[in-house]
């Protein structure tokens, strides 16, 4: 019984150690199926790519009107956020003590002309008795330096006059051009000092808006646009967003800009100018610069075709095998849900989507490739 016991427990193992190797040398034939994978084929593109940038917009004319002299507020012509045109009459300072001085300065100037007339006729006397030996040259000599001073008194009371005049007409405030006039900040008999801060008057007929761009900015705007430190026709113009986010109905024309970098931000100051003939752009307030890029060869990239490792941004591209690798490229810009890329080229195949589950130099089974990418037109601003 012991024996037959043992010869089935022989016979059941080896059975079982068959059916085992069977099974294992099966799975191993087993060979996993390549995933199918769409494909996109790179083509050069021309695209128009926006970019924004935040303005100041300024008055064309701005001008802070600030008392000349010392006085009291005896009239104010205007009232805030008033139409003037120029010359017209803003201010008017006491003037009683200035008057005054005009009128001593006259009578210094009066008395000085006449004591030069003096001291003249003297010198011609002195020279006809000199001519006849009554007199020594020496006479002639004295006379002739006092003569050189009441002259130079003279012309000094007339430079005192002028100044006592401008004093005088400066108590008389008018505006330098057509503007509107901003805050008041004191009232009629208020007193003034030199340099005081009456308000201020802008014209904004026209506009200026102010923005700034980093230095890689500026390269990519300027390398085939800019001549002679002049942006071309089509970079020229460029359009305004307000701050509630419409557009401004007129284009602006960019200008000029800066001369060089600011060493602290490391951007540059462009100017625009914009018509403004409704006045709804004011002095002081905000928007958006929109310009246009034209970039007529650029390799576009869709972002589900991009994976990043290490801050790098990599694709999968399909060799002839049907072999995938993985590329990494440099980001020139981004537009929408695609980037802008350098170091791919036109008529290379790359994975069009699911790269997450596709590794180096796996084999793939490539879809039917889809359209060469289209062209993009004007892209939304973000």
């Amino acid at each position: 019984m012991f024996i037959l016991r043992f010869r089935n427990c022989v016979l059941i193992s080896f059975a079982l150690l068959v059916v085992s190797s069977c099974s294992q040398g099966n799975s191993g034939q087993i060979k996993s199926t390549p995933p199918k994978v769409k494909l996109l084929t790179l083509a050069k593109q021309q695209i128009v790519l926006p970019r924004a940038y935040i303005c100041e917009i300024k008055a064309e004319h701005y001008v802070e009107i600030r008392a000349r002299v010392q006085g009291y507020l005896e009239e104010i012509f205007i009232d805030e956020g008033q139409s003037v045109k120029r010359g017209q009459p803003l201010f008017r300072i006491s003037s009683n003590a200035y008057k005054e001085q005009v009128t001593r300065a006259e009578a210094s100037l009066q008395r000085m002309v006449a004591e030069a007339k003096t001291k003249s006729l003297n010198v011609e006397q002195i020279k006809l008795m000199v001519d006849k030996n009554v007199i020594s040259k020496t006479e002639l000599e004295v006379a002739t330096a006092q003569l050189d001073a009441a002259r130079s008194g003279e012309r000094e009371a007339a430079s005192v006059l002028e100044n006592a005049k401008i004093n005088l007409n400066y108590t008389y405030i008018r505006s330098p051009f057509d503007g509107i006039v901003d805050l008041l900040p004191f009232k009629r008999g208020s007193l003034v000092n030199s340099g005081t801060l009456l308000t201020s008057v802008f014209n904004i007929d026209n506009v200026f808006a102010y923005f700034k761009v980093s230095e890689a900015e500026y390269l990519h705007l300027a390398q085939d646009d800019l001549k002679d430190d002049r942006f071309s026709e089509e970079q020229q113009k460029v359009s305004l967003m307000l701050a509630n986010g419409s557009r401004y109905s007129l284009d602006g024309v960019i200008e000029t800009m800066e001369g060089d970098f600011d060493r602290e931000t490391g951007s540059i100051a462009i100017r625009a100018r914009f018509k403004n003939p409704h006045k709804l752009l004011k002095h002081g307030s905000s928007g958006k610069i929109l310009m246009t890029k034209t970039m007529k060869e650029a390799i576009v990239v869709p972002m589900e075709s991009i994976f990043s490792i290490q801050d790098k941004n990599y694709v999968y591209v399909i060799d002839d095998r049907n072999i995938v690798h993985a590329r990494t490229f440099t980001t020139v810009a981004r537009a929408d849900k695609n980037l802008i890329t350098n170091g791919l080229h036109a008529g290379e195949q790359i994975v069009a989507e699911g790269v997450a589950t596709l590794k180096e130099g796996m084999k793939v089974v490539p879809l039917i490739p889809q359209p060469d990418s289209t062209a993009l037109s004007q892209l939304e601003i973000q």
